[in-house]
């Protein structure tokens, strides 16, 4: 077995499920893989519970599809399976086909940061069948996850009110990836910084931290312990102060602070991570104030998330910065996003598209066929509605686009003519070359800060939001309709 963390010297082809490779085995001896598909990745429900989405995890996306390849090592592994009579479960005809066939793929997506919602595609993949199918398994989980974390971080900003959030999460994450995914993605969703000092390193974060219980405890008292760090680091004091009395722990942080001070540096600050939180806090500000310290920061930390911290602002709790952990960086209460990759329209190559539809029992999901794309309308200054619609066949031109919501169709609105808008997916990749660079981190946090307040109030509710309208257009609703009635053998 190899090391675990040669994991990060291989190329990444393998990370896709068996039956990607299989249907491209099958694929492959039918003389399907000449066919062309489009997909696209979406998902059905905003996570938390929540009024919107941050999309995150292009970036990486992006990367993995650049480097794409098998290596010799994967091909010799692959020939090696077997299937359930013992013989090859792969050809070596095909295996060395598959090696030599380039992921010459269109992508567009949206850019990291932008604001979502369900039944828009974020990612629209087109190309042959075959370098398609073995996109779906690494897409979802390139962007599924961050996703996730970067809605997570965006929500638990709005509930500190402008106040930084610290993402703290690296120690109870799940394992490597998802660790330096999630600081990177809780960063796109607005958190001011990380503790996590590689995430910081790898992608521009600043990164921040205090000091643990362990520090105190090395010492026979608080006070020793608060004078020892500030004497090796003076300009780094923010003081843990719960170790055992946290009141106690404030007044030898303050008598240090002025120690600190008479050298000419400051008191950073106090960190709280047990017990009231919002007594001790005010408590604490009173305390720091009435000793001189009015600009010495108030940090929480234990188990907060989005719920808790709107309930501390409620109750006036006096922190001013705030550290989030295990629920950030975990997603802890919606553990998936849920994005799907749906096959949406077929074709021999050079020949017209044929449109695909998934049928289920549950209206939630049914895909939308066509060749997807959206557009963002604005009224008053203000996102005002999402219009998905088929690229193919275009906008009816002359008239007001009208939108009909994909799950009740009696819900109906037509969109102001001549309003501003903002096509949403930008083209990625054109015949598997890149002619997309991703901006940085830092970017992709300032544009889902710039969305998120282009739009109303209402969507941005910790609980029970404003549904966004987002509908498809009138032409593709009747389209999708027709599809799923003769689907179902039904006349129309």
């Amino acid at each position: 077995m190899p090391e675990p963390f040669a994991l990060y010297r291989r190329p990444l082809a393998l990370l896709t499920d068996l039956y990607q490779l299989t249907m491209a085995c099958a694929a492959w001896k039918s003389g399907v893989h000449r066919r062309e598909a489009v997909f696209h990745l979406h998902f059905r429900k905003n996570p938390f519970a929540g009024g919107y989405t941050v999309a995150c995890g292009l970036a990486a996306a992006v990367d993995y599809i650049r480097a794409f390849r098998l290596d010799d090592d994967d091909v010799a592994w692959l020939a090696g399976l077997e299937a359930a009579d013992r013989s090859p479960l792969f050809d070596r005809d095909f295996l060395r086909w598959l090696q030599a066939t380039p992921l010459e793929v269109d992508v567009d997506a949206v850019p990291e940061g932008t604001v979502v919602f369900p039944h828009e595609p974020l990612v629209r993949v087109q190309g042959p069948i075959v370098p398609c199918m073995l996109l779906e398994t690494p897409l979802l989980n390139l962007i599924n996850f961050p996703t996730l974390i970067a809605t997570k971080a965006a929500r638990i900003c709005h509930a500190a009110r402008g106040e930084p959030v610290i993402e703290f999460g690296l120690r109870r994450a799940q394992g490597v990836d998802g660790a330096i995914t999630a600081s990177r993605a809780a960063y796109v969703g607005g958190c001011a910084a990380t503790s996590n000092v590689l995430a910081a390193r790898l992608y521009g974060i600043p990164a921040r931290g205090t000091h643990a219980h362990s520090w105190v405890m090395l010492f026979d008292d608080e006070r020793e312990a608060f004078e020892t760090y500030a004497q090796a680091m003076p300009a780094n004091c923010v003081f843990l102060v719960d170790t055992y009395d946290t009141l106690a722990g404030v007044r030898n942080a303050i008598e240090v602070g002025k120690a600190l001070r008479a050298r000419g540096h400051e008191l950073l600050g106090v960190r709280l991570d047990s017990g009231d939180l919002a007594w001790l806090s005010l408590e604490a500000r009173r305390m720091l104030d009435a000793a001189g310290f009015p600009q010495a920061a108030i940090l929480a930390s234990n188990d907060l998330d989005e719920g808790i911290i709107a309930s501390l602002k409620e109750q006036g709790a006096a922190i001013g910065v705030w550290g989030v952990g295990t629920r950030l960086a975990t997603g802890f209460d919606e553990p998936a996003l849920g994005g799907v990759y749906k096959l949406a329209a077929v074709r021999e190559p050079g020949g017209p598209w044929r449109h695909r539809i998934k049928l289920s029992e549950q209206a939630l999901k049914i895909s939308t066929p066509g060749i997807l794309a959206v557009r963002r309308y604005t009224e008053n200054g203000l996102f005002s509605a999402d219009l998905v619609y088929d690229e193919e066949a275009g906008l009816r031109a002359g008239s007001a686009p009208v939108m009909v919501d994909p799950l009740d169709p009696t819900r109906r609105r037509k969109l102001p003519e001549g309003a501003p808008f903002l096509d949403l997916l930008v083209p990625v990749f054109r015949q598997g070359k890149a002619i997309y660079e991703p901006p940085p981190a830092a970017a992709a946090r300032a544009l889902a800060a710039s969305q998120l307040a282009s739009f109303h109030s209402g969507i941005k509710r910790i609980v029970h939001p404003h549904v966004y309208p987002v509908g498809l257009e009138r032409g593709l609703h009747e389209m999708r309709t027709r599809l799923i009635l003769e689907s179902r053998g039904v006349a129309a």
